[in-house]
């Protein structure tokens, strides 16, 4: 796997876009997103790829995305959150809430490091974004060495990000899989992180120009 479209429930896609998606070429889907959730739109947007061959992973950032059937669900915890709630605390009341229903054997653990500090996402958790490539090699190790998390996810969402920095996390890495999201507009750019990132995924893009979203598969391996 080294592509992934994100498809936000919050927003919509044009026309026709899913049977496109779908016929691309890339590795899968990831249903996602940070605001303006709810579970009737995270419904309908998993039942349009769930029918593809392809895997689809619901992002459990709130209850809207607890849906049943995904391939896996992702969990995010955001390391350098300055708030625990983000990297325990909000996964210990959903374990107490829904524990006995959750299908553990479908569920990964996704360490972010969250470095737009412009982005919603690092706003909302109380990321500290101002990090050394030092900084971020070291919690690339935590995830694998003391958490042995399956992902680590460096996350610029909604600003292309510094190279340097995702290759400080994946010179740490031997077994966790590095994930790189944010600001991919071009196959150029999808390209350049695809180098060092085992996988690549690419969200906003979707909603503003179609068909360079559709370009940036060209890069898989």
């Amino acid at each position: 796997m080294q592509h992934l479209f994100k498809l936000d429930p919050a927003k919509t896609l044009p026309d026709g876009a899913g049977e496109r998606l779908i016929r691309s070429g890339t590795d899968g889907f990831i249903i996602g997103g940070t605001d303006g959730l709810n579970l009737e739109a995270t419904r309908r947007l998993f039942q349009e790829f769930a029918s593809s061959h392809l895997p689809v992973f619901i992002e459990v950032s709130d209850e809207a995305m607890v849906i049943p059937g995904a391939s896996q669900y992702l969990i995010p915890m955001v390391l350098n959150s300055t708030n625990v709630n983000w990297l325990i605390g909000a996964h210990h009341e959903m374990v107490k809430q829904y524990g006995a229903f959750i299908p553990w054997p479908h569920v990964l653990t996704e360490g972010y490091c969250i470095l737009n500090p412009d982005a919603k996402a690092a706003q909302l958790s109380e990321a500290k974004t101002n990090l050394t490539t030092d900084d971020v090699a070291a919690y690339a190790s935590i995830a694998e060495n003391m958490l042995q998390l399956p992902i680590f996810y460096v996350e610029y969402s909604g600003r292309f990000g510094n190279p340097r920095m995702v290759q400080a996390a994946k010179s740490e890495l031997t077994n966790t899989k590095l994930w790189y999201g944010g600001g991919i507009r071009t196959e150029e750019q999808a390209r350049e992180m695809a180098a060092i990132a085992d996988v690549i995924v690419v969200g906003n893009i979707l909603y503003e120009d179609f068909e360079q979203a559709l370009a940036t598969v060209k890069t898989k391996r």
